[in-house]
């Protein structure tokens, strides 16, 4: 969806969706790696059937990790990938189908915000290298200390597009890691996996969902089949909850908010790059053993189980007294269709709807309202019923002056509390009495000891006292704050604010933003009849997207603002149906609609020219510059990026003229391609593709459900197959070849349909409803602390926890260890109640009485806890 905040808004809501995974770690004996034997259950105590990879969301933090050293060349790229999928692999242990999808050619209504981006990443990258030379200047010109700059080509990742040299040595790449896998590793042998590289059209997630669509509507397919995708976009949620599968759960790396990043350009910790002072980096460990490294730590995963979202909206959603029979599978799909008015990543979303205030509530809480007066729903397999959907935009625009309104007054009071936080924190800090209270050195009077130890630490962390006093009191430089990091330059009082001309919270805020935006007279009221038809045909997309594939591939929202919900009026009859036989871009041709000139090297030299030369009949389409529209926001990476629209035509047109400049190489990348699907020797299906290509057959082949797990669709043979008893050579040098591989390779068609066949949105006859997870506490907020996710699928894992001895012993051994040298070699970041844990602003309990205070077990584990069956006393150290 594009949108970051619905994750967070979603998990806050319903945090019972979330399961923090349980992840088999392997060994290592006599300085040999043991890898772990995935062919073992799986240790999260669930099955799961098909595991499916949106491979973009693992090549990108692959490629350019932001929390770590990059990869030095391609190699390393192509093999930090394959260890990241062997990692999840291990987490999930699929026992059926592996389907890995990287993106192709998008629809054309998604290839505007590729632009957007691609334009976005090339400015900033020129952005930031005009920055580290101008600070580098200044900061020697001070007399600083810098190490000497690299001279290291920087990665582009605008290259992780469909058509590039990347591309189409990652699809090699893989090739040759799913033959190694169903060779070497036990756990792959009785799997069908299946490769969608770039060269096969559509987005990596909708390549996924239309499989799913295609097997779950054959007779063959198990509607108990347990589905894991993977990957980071919220968007994948929704198109879950779409399949109305039962058993569907997403895996994504846990989010951690601001993670340290080092400055780009002294490369140390704490400052920024704009705050960079040029200081010489302090020595690290006793001989500056850790001089290079970063701290890192590996990222984790969790769960996010939408059977049990189900369950949240199940109640969420339930209405009595309808008019109608209540359908809670029709009522979740009409939940998905409304979270698309808060954005997603074809539509910009609507001026009065933003999900931090609250406005998919908003938007259920009319739904709720409206639906009983429309006897129906709003939509139905995919299909919007504009007429219902008009009633829901309305009573959206009976609120909007008041959310506009209200938008401006939380601001207001944001900034307001932000001066009075900086106020306290110049303020003299709180200095406690008693053993607490600072004492002359050499003072020969004994402090009274505290009474209450709990009670006067709670006091301390109240009044901020357990931070550095400020610089009033201790003499801190100017420009550090109390916790002794330097104060960023937009935390200033005087930090200007964007100009904003529209003041949606005044009277007249439609005119100016119309005039403002698209700039048009305020008394235009066909043009605004012009947007809102084109927003609503952007809805009816989405939806048939999401349900039914890819209606159109030439549609796209022709506009960078949305209309207001109120300039929904008379919409039944906007929409009638999409143009019908229309064809992706090739790869090339989306190249030149999404890149800017400064990428131009990814592409043949005649059709760089085109980006470049000021003769070119399509030079408007790639400014060397551009605005960014804050549009309210305060990053620019949030606001609108002001590019002008790629005309199809015009490019096609310029094109024709430098399609005979191809070589033979780049005409094969600009081709469509199509799936495959590999299995191990000892598949069932092994030996029915081997005597395809033993007969040469060129007729498409149905593959018969029984040898698949009842996957079915239609085998054509490869022209460069990977076959048993074949080597296979390695694409990656430090990379061993397969002498004789076990695999087996052919390419792959979903089963096909009629034109104009529908997808039911229902569950299926025979599916099992998987238990119920809520209980009635998980409705509300729990009043005992903060929530505490579960650790793997088993609600009844027993928790183990450390006994007294094993805490003393550990805390001895941390204690000696730190002062030895400096590391935490085996604790936990959280390690011991003094190590740094985090601080509650609670009270401590009224109960409390000196001595020796034990919190109830149930509601307060102690900070060591690991939840598996067995644990030893002194476990840390043995692991």
């Amino acid at each position: 969806m594009g949108v970051p905040a619905f994750f967070r808004w979603l998990s806050r809501k319903y945090p019972s969706i979330i399961v923090h995974c349980v992840e088999e770690k392997s060994k290592e004996c006599n300085g040999v790696r043991i890898p772990v034997d995935t062919s073992k259950p799986n240790p999260n105590e669930v099955e799961f059937d098909n595991l499916y990879l949106d491979m973009n969301g693992i090549i990108h933090p692959c490629t350019h990790p932001e929390d770590k050293p990059a990869p030095k060349n391609e190699d390393e790229m192509m093999v930090a990938i394959f260890e990241y999928i062997d990692r999840l692999f291990n987490i999930i242990r699929p026992r059926r189908v592996l389907y890995m999808a990287i993106d192709g050619v998008a629809p054309r209504a998604k290839m505007n915000q590729q632009r957007s981006r691609r334009f976005r990443a090339s400015k900033e990258g020129m952005e930031l290298t005009e920055e580290k030379h101008r600070m580098r200047e200044e900061v020697l010109q001070r007399g600083g200390y810098l190490p000497p700059e690299e001279i290291k080509e920087r990665f582009d990742s605008n290259c992780i597009t469909p058509g590039t040299e990347f591309m189409d040595n990652l699809a090699k790449c893989l090739r040759y890691y799913i033959a190694d896998r169903l060779t070497n590793d036990p756990g792959w042998r009785t799997l069908s996996v299946f490769l969608s590289d770039a060269s096969v059209p559509g987005e990596g997630e909708h390549k996924i969902m239309d499989f799913i669509r295609r097997q779950r509507a054959q007779p063959n397919h198990d509607p108990n089949t347990h589905h894991c995708l993977c990957g980071a976009d919220a968007d994948l949620i929704m198109l879950g909850l779409a399949t109305h599968e039962p058993n569907f759960t997403i895996i994504r790396e846990e989010f951690k908010p601001n993670k340290p990043k080092p400055c780009a350009l002294c490369g140390q910790m704490g400052h920024e790059i704009k705050d960079c002072q040029g200081v010489a980096r302090e020595k690290r460990g006793e001989h500056d053993e850790f001089a290079d490294t970063v701290p890192v730590s590996e990222q984790e995963f969790i769960f996010i189980r939408l059977c049990v979202l189900r369950e949240y909206l199940q109640r969420e959603l339930t209405m009595a007294s309808l008019p109608f029979p209540f359908n809670f599978e029709r009522s979740v799909d009409d939940w998905v269709f409304m979270c698309f008015f808060v954005g997603n990543d074809f539509l910009p979303h609507l001026p009065s709807l933003e999900i931090r205030e609250g406005a998919i509530d908003r938007l259920v809480s009319i739904y709720k309202d409206v639906v009983h007066r429309t006897g129906g729903y709003l939509t139905e397999n995919g299909f919007v019923n504009l007429e219902r959907v008009e009633l829901i935009m309305q009573a959206v625009g009976v609120a909007e002056d008041n959310i506009f309104k209200k938008r401006k007054e939380d601001e207001e009071n944001f900034k307001r509390r932000m001066k009075e936080k900086k106020k306290r924190l110049k303020a003299p800090a709180f200095l406690p009495g008693g053993q607490f209270a600072p004492q002359a050195l050499g003072g020969r009077d004994r402090p009274m000891a505290v009474q209450n130890a709990r009670q006067t630490a709670f006091d301390m962390r109240m009044q901020g006292s357990l931070v550095s006093p400020s610089s009033d009191g201790a003499g801190c430089s100017d420009g550090v704050d109390r916790l002794g990091v330097k104060r960023k330059a937009e935390d200033s009082d005087s930090e200007p604010e964007p100009e904003d001309n529209v003041r949606l919270w005044e009277e007249g805020w439609k005119q100016r933003y119309y005039k403002t935006k698209f700039d048009v007279d305020e008394t235009d009221d066909d043009f605004r009849k012009k947007v809102v038809k084109s927003y609503v045909e952007g809805l009816c997309w989405v939806l048939r997207y999401y349900y039914q594939g890819c209606a159109s591939w030439k549609w796209y929202f022709p506009f960078h603002y949305a209309p207001f919900a109120s300039d929904f009026k008379d919409i039944k009859d906007m929409f009638m149906e999409f143009e019908k036989g229309t064809k992706p871009f090739s790869p090339l041709e989306q190249l030149m609609g999404v890149f800017p000139a400064a990428s131009g090297n990814f592409l043949p030299p005649t059709w760089r020219a085109l980006m470049t030369d000021p003769d070119s009949s399509i030079i408007d389409f790639y400014p060397d510059d551009f605005a960014i529209d804050l549009n309210g926001k305060k990053y620019a990476w949030q606001g609108v990026a002001l590019l002008p629209f790629v005309d199809e035509r015009r490019l096609r047109a310029s094109l024709e003229k430098v399609y005979p400049d191809l070589t033979s190489e780049e005409v094969r990348r600009n081709s469509l391609g199509s799936d495959v699907v590999f299995v191990s020797k000892s598949h069932p299906l092994c030996d029915f593709i081997q005597e395809l290509y033993r007969s040469e057959s060129h007729e498409g082949t149905q593959i018969p459900p029984e040898l698949c797990h009842g996957t079915q669709g239609i085998l054509y043979l490869d022209q460069e197959p990977i076959l048993p008893d074949e080597p296979v050579e390695s694409p990656v040098p430090m990379l061993r070849d397969i002498p004789s591989s076990r695999a087996v390779g052919i390419k792959f068609k979903d089963p096909q349909y009629e034109e104009g066949h529908v997808f039911k949105a229902v569950i299926l006859p025979g599916a099992k409803i998987p238990s119920k997870v809520l209980k009635p506490g998980d409705w509300e907020k729990s009043s005992s602390g903060p929530w505490r996710p579960q650790l793997g699928f088993n609600p009844n894992r027993h928790q183990v926890h450390l006994d007294q001895s094993a805490f003393r012993a550990l805390g001895h051994h941390v204690n000696s260890h730190q002062q030895g040298s400096g590391q935490h070699a085996h604790g936990p970041p959280h390690a011991g109640r003094h190590g740094g844990g985090q601080y509650s602003s609670a009270p401590p309990p009224s109960s409390y009485h000196q001595g020796n205070y034990r919190p109830p077990l149930r509601d307060h584990p102690p900070p060591f806890q690991r939840e598996s069956h067995t644990l030893h006393p002194f476990w840390w150290f043995s692991a």
